[in-house]
């Protein structure tokens, strides 16, 4: 699976995914580091990348949007190093797979994570 690691993260996760058989790389090196959310996005979704955040506003710009990609998986926690929270990542990206590839925001928290399947319905009537 292909990561982009948001500005908000430490460059540690992409070791620590690319050691996980995954391929990786920091917003950093691709983008301005001021760069809004809406242009990660267009980014992950033009190079099929799955966002890693501790941003919750992807959720929002996917949801308001209505689109079904770029997957993102976000993380719910104050402690977001691969030593606080990478075997949680790694379990949610195993059960997650096959949504990721076609369209997921997956939330990791201290407990465990969630899936919600791209496009978030705004529900209604």
């Amino acid at each position: 699976m292909r990561f982009l690691v948001d500005m908000n993260l430490s460059p540690r996760w992409i070791d620590f995914l690319t050691a996980a058989g995954h391929e990786a790389i920091h917003w950093i090196d691709v983008g301005e580091p001021n760069a809004l959310d809406r242009m990660i996005l267009e980014h992950a979704h033009r190079n099929g990348q799955v966002i890693l955040t501790q941003d919750l506003d992807f959720g929002t710009l996917l949801a308001v949007g209505g689109l079904a990609t770029p997957s993102v998986i976000q993380f719910r926690a104050q402690a977001v190093l691969p030593s606080d929270v990478g075997e949680q990542l790694l379990a949610a990206i195993a059960v997650a797979r096959t949504h990721l590839e076609t369209g997921a925001l997956v939330t990791v928290d201290p407990v465990g994570h969630r899936v919600t399947v791209l496009p978030i319905s705004m529900g209604g009537a």
